[in-house]
């Protein structure tokens, strides 16, 4: 995780560059990012930056250059780190930003890199670190040879098949991208793969024992233009892959667009093969080019991802930055789209004679369809039932949130579901008005769990809208809209992303495999609870939608004013903020980068945890939250599950982890309390009862083995 690490104004006569800035585009260990990504819009024409000459530029790197010593000795990094200048950009304002990569005795180090920020007048403001701090390895020499390296990258290369890779491939390196760094072989593997037969993937071994750290596709990923059937003309992610290019979104977590060529769909990769070609321009906005269809996946998926990314900070639909792939032509005359959480990936078919053939690729159905996947690695709603309603009412809901956020002229916005692909009576679903079909539930009834799936999501979708929107006609998207009620009431809408924040809280937080539509009231009023408030507006107007459609009945009104709380508020019965870590570093103060959702360690719940220590040299670290109002009432108690895993032998305590409140150590935790998982804490803190207090977490190591404490599902109530 990237974080801002101000820095004292002390160093600034040191390190004034004169009149330089430097490139916010992201650097990073895994695959390639695109050069439209988030991270890099900021370098478009009119954003912000100075135009620089190519002289300009060269000179701006070399001063950077010249201060790199002095920047290395502002940023705390140690005596055997190096910077190396990589790019310089500068602000309108004067405002810079210097990029470098970092070196570790002459090593390359990946999660090495860093921007500088500086005033105007050469000034530190604030840094960005993708590894925070100094590197600790304990050397350079690796036990195993570069051979051996090759050998163990070619047998943990996932993606590319009859692998090979010769011992000049391989390079030793820092890694650097989880907490502690290792000494590791960064190797070139190369084979048949995602793009072609000649696809190239980087495999990084521990230079110790030959274990996988990381693995990506070497590909460059460039921007294509696309014209598909239903999102018409626009811009697509696409890779380089030897002279020609390929329907491969390194942007978005290497999804590939697959031909599946009309494989049946018993078997829909039978025949499949990625899009390639010589030229990268993609499609006719007609089925008389294949590539077409697969425009509108390849655009609709990224917008997906972009929208759960930009909204509720997920990577992808398992938070795991993979993207899965897609197969579109799938079997003859199919007027389906799939997502198979089996093999991580979703289908498209070409439509059929009912939909004059229009390919199932629209917006709103990659959008329905990757939010499956979502909903496969939260919730898992049953597929079946009113869970299974549930579970189609989700990818519809997002489905529509994606057609929103994307604004895409061709396709504008709606609560219509499937609305381009020429259906007869326009549309696959109403959200607005489901039963206007003739068979979907508008309302829901004792027999909702035995209508088929499609029918009775008309009930989530309906409580949606009218959570969303409020009752009466509007037009949306150039569509009319109507919100009828099943209880004749009227109200207003708390807007769809309220609602959608809302619905997304109660999926990942609160429903289960079996949720009805019962307890998805019940999870959505916890999550508005959650979100603005038990007395909110916005959780009234939740319980007013849900009686609307016939699942409870309306909570009493707390009138206007209620004051609405900060969405980090945390849940009744925690008076911490974020105790699990879900919204990342919010309401916590870190000494490094500790809260984290590395693939490295486990969470205990969700994705984020808090790793302290395990560096294996003298270091320490703190984590903590201040303005902790102790419950009056009761026994008030901090609860939290800690794992401790360690290379230290016998009972005496090396390594260390004490909880203390207002400065006074409660509780101490050593390498001697070694679990194989995590184990649940408890600290009486009734001496503090009423008061406000300041919690922290203190880690400290010794300078010989390590001690890891992880901290997650922290409570105080």
């Amino acid at each position: 995780m990237n974080r801002k690490n101000a820095l004292a104004a002390a160093v600034a006569a040191a390190l004034a560059l004169g009149s330089v800035a430097v490139a916010t585009t992201q650097s990073t260990a895994a695959a390639p990012q695109s050069t439209t990504a988030a991270g890099a819009s900021a370098a478009r024409p009119g954003a912000g930056f100075r135009a620089m000459t190519a002289d300009a530029r060269g000179e701006a790197i070399r001063t950077a250059g010249r201060n790199a010593a002095a920047t290395a000795r502002a940023l705390g990094l140690g005596p055997d780190e190096r910077l190396v200048t990589k790019d310089v950009l500068i602000d309108a304002d004067g405002t810079r930003h210097v990029r470098y990569d970092r070196t570790y005795r002459g090593l390359s180090v990946i999660g090495g890199d860093l921007v500088v920020h500086l005033a105007k007048n050469g000034r530190i403001t604030g840094s960005d670190l993708a590894h925070q701090g100094p590197i600790r390895i304990a050397g350079t020499t690796p036990k195993l040879t570069a051979a051996d390296a090759s050998a163990a990258a070619v047998r943990h290369a996932k993606h590319v098949r009859h692998a090979k890779a010769g011992g000049k491939d391989s390079t030793l390196v820092v890694y650097a991208v989880g907490k502690v760094p290792v000494l590791a072989y960064r190797s070139t593997v190369t084979g048949a793969g995602e793009n072609g037969p000649a696809s190239r993937q980087a495999v990084i071994v521990d230079a110790s024992s030959g274990a996988p750290l990381d693995q990506y596709e070497l590909h460059q990923n460039i921007t294509g233009t696309g014209n598909g059937v239903t999102v018409g003309q626009v811009s697509i992610e696409t890779a380089q892959s030897g002279s020609g290019y390929t329907l491969t979104d390194a942007a978005h977590g290497g999804t590939v667009v697959y031909d599946s060529y009309n494989s049946p769909q018993s078997n829909p990769r039978q025949n499949a093969r990625p899009f390639s070609k010589a030229t990268n321009s993609w499609g006719n906005g007609t089925n008389s080019s294949r590539e077409s269809a697969a425009v509108d996946a390849s655009y609709g998926l990224a917008k997906t991802w972009d929208y759960y990314k930009d909204t509720f900070n997920r990577s992808g639909i398992r938070n795991d930055g993979r993207g899965a792939p897609a197969y579109v032509h799938v079997d003859n005359s199919l007027l389906n789209a799939f997502y198979d959480d089996n093999c991580f990936c979703m289908y498209f078919g070409d439509g059929s004679s009912q939909n004059g053939n229009t390919p199932v690729t629209a917006l709103d159905v990659a959008g329905h369809e990757m939010s499956h996947g979502v909903t496969a690695a939260t919730a898992n709603l049953t597929y079946s039932g009113e869970s299974g309603g549930l579970n189609e009412a989700t990818s519809d809901i997002f489905g529509s949130m994606v057609e929103f956020y994307a604004n895409n002229s061709s396709d504008p916005g709606d609560y219509y579901i499937g609305e381009k692909l020429n259906m007869t009576g326009g549309y696959m679903r109403r959200m607005d008005n489901p039963s206007a079909d003739g068979r979907s539930l508008s309302c829901w009834n004792s027999n909702a769990g035995s209508v088929d799936v499609h029918l009775s999501s008309g009930i989530g979708n309906h409580f949606f809208y009218l959570a969303a929107e409020g009752t009466g006609a509007k037009t949306i998207g150039g569509r009319s809209h109507n919100g009828t009620t099943c209880n004749n009431d009227t109200f207003a809408g708390i807007g769809k992303d309220k609602a959608a924040a809302v619905w997304y809280r109660a999926l990942s937080a609160y429903m289960t495999s079996t949720t009805n539509y019962a307890g998805a009231r019940t999870a959505t009023l916890q999550a508005a609870a959650d979100l603005y408030g038990t007395n909110s507006q916005e959780r009234y107007l939740i319980s007013k939608a849900w009686a609307a459609v016939s699942v409870g009945t309306a909570l009493p009104d707390p009138g206007p004013g209620t004051p609405t709380p900060s969405p980090t508020t945390p849940p009744s019965g925690n008076v911490l903020t974020n105790g699990s870590f879900e919204q990342g570093t919010s309401g916590w103060t870190q000494s490094q980068n500790i809260i984290t959702n590395s693939g490295q360690q486990a969470a205990r719940d969700g994705s984020w945890y808090a790793w302290m220590m395990g560096y294996g040299s003298t270091a320490s670290e703190s984590l903590s939250q201040s303005n902790i109002a102790v419950p009056s009432t009761g026994t008030p108690k901090l609860t939290f599950w800690l794992k401790t895993t360690t290379q230290e032998s016998g009972s005496t305590a090396y390594d260390t982890l004490k909880v203390n409140v207002n400065g006074t150590t409660l509780a101490t935790y050593s390498n001697a309390d070694a679990s194989s998982g995590y184990v649940q804490k408890t600290v009486d803190l009734s001496a503090y009862k009423g008061k406000t207090v300041k919690l922290e977490f203190a880690g400290t190591e010794d300078a010989y083995l390590p001690t890891v404490f992880l901290v997650d599902g922290i409570a105080i109530g």
